[in-house]
């Protein structure tokens, strides 16, 4: 494969100029050929590297096991045990995230279902949004902020 200029690598990869620039500056990217009037040429392995980070990312991996990975994908013959290790850790991670989200849907559908009409000062749900004390559901997490 013929070296690529950012956009076409960007195109080609389904991956924002800004994402790449950003990946490069964090090391997750090597640094590209650059040209005397600096612009940036991306081999074939780039693409792939790009690629891999991409799915990751849409896998909701974080930036810091996603460099795990790239090291460990760096040494083909090492053991898998530790990409096993990442992956399940990362299971479990979401598995927990479904748990939130369960109870935070099950406290968004009963503050609906509570009271749908009358005026503003009867609204269950503006009553439970004021309050935390009265959701049924520790659901504090789900949404990545706050602490109860």
């Amino acid at each position: 494969m013929d070296e690529l200029p950012i956009g076409e690598l960007s195109q080609g990869a389904g991956v924002k100029v800004p994402t790449i620039r950003f990946y490069e500056q964090i090391g997750l990217l090597k640094e590209p050929r650059r040209t005397s009037s600096n612009r940036r040429y991306y081999s074939g392995d780039d693409v792939k590297r790009l690629r891999f980070i991409r799915h990751s990312r849409e896998l909701g991996f974080e930036i810091d096991d996603i460099r795990a990975l790239l090291a460990l994908y760096d040494e083909p013959q090492s053991s898998c045990e530790s990409v096993h290790g990442i992956a399940k850790r990362h299971l479990g991670q979401i598995e927990q995230r479904i748990g939130q989200l369960q109870a935070l849907r099950g406290e968004l559908q009963r503050m609906v279902h509570e009271g749908q009409h009358g005026r503003i000062c009867d609204c269950r749900v503006i009553e439970v949004l004021a309050d935390h004390d009265l959701c049924q559901h520790d659901h504090t997490r789900a949404g990545g902020i706050g602490e109860r």
